[in-house]
């Protein structure tokens, strides 16, 4: 969109164009990653380090695997197996939320891009004139005065 005006300050009248880009957007919703038991491929073995003969004979550490995504991990920071797989298995779902908040970040952008354009003037699509009461589009080549257009009156312009 293209928006003139002559400023308060301006001495001699000259008119002010500045280029505006709007673009609407649904509002983003809280996700949510829900991992299923089935979709989990967990086995456990020893885990390396300090510790000893403790790590040597134990098997603490785990290992999963997200069957849908292939993602995988493996935990042996604790000495105790279910303390490990408790770990893994928060650790799977953030990386999930993670994963799907990329996605939708990267869904948005692309929506946003599509609406705005490159930004510059000739890809405008209004023009409002303040100074002569007037707004035009440019798609359809129809005008209506800026004080109707104003005052939510924008069917005039289709």
């Amino acid at each position: 969109m293209r928006y003139q005006r002559v400023p308060p300050s301006e001495k001699r009248g000259r008119v002010h164009t500045s280029t505006v880009t709007v673009s609407v957007l649904p509002e983003a919703r809280e996700l949510s990653v829900l991992v299923s038991e089935s979709d989990l491929r967990w086995s456990v073995c020893r885990s390396g380090g300090k510790g000893g003969q403790h790590v040597n004979k134990t098997n603490s550490a785990v290992q999963v695997t997200h069957l849908p995504t292939g993602i995988q991990l493996r935990v042996e920071s604790s000495r105790s197996q279910h303390l490990n797989r408790e770990a893994a298995r928060t650790m799977l779902a953030a990386r999930l939320l993670q994963d799907k908040q990329d996605q939708s970040k990267r869904q948005r952008d692309t929506e946003r891009r599509q609406q705005v354009g490159r930004g510059m003037r000739a890809d405008k699509r209004r023009t409002i004139a303040l100074q002569r009461d007037a707004v035009v589009d440019h798609r359809t080549g129809k005008r209506t005065t800026w004080r109707r257009y104003s005052r939510g009156h924008i069917d005039d312009l289709w």
